[in-house]
């Protein structure tokens, strides 16, 4: 009985695996982040393009 509760006890004390968990809550913090942001930077690099060829377009149609 002694063996099963320093057991128990040696698992409470024990630290290894929140190492592990700490760095997946960070690498997951960095990914949404990354996910949020190129999000972001690809709506304004599709309007920019957008606004490009509306001003191509127009440049073209009154040409001489």
């Amino acid at each position: 009985m002694h063996a099963l509760k320093k057991f128990w006890i040696d698992l409470a004390k024990d630290e290894q695996g929140q190492d592990l968990v700490e760095y997946a809550l960070i690498v997951a913090a960095v990914g949404l982040a990354l996910i949020t942001t190129v999000n972001q930077l690809s709506a304004a690099i599709v309007s920019l393009y957008s606004s490009m060829t509306q001003g191509l377009a127009s440049i073209g149609t009154t040409g001489q």
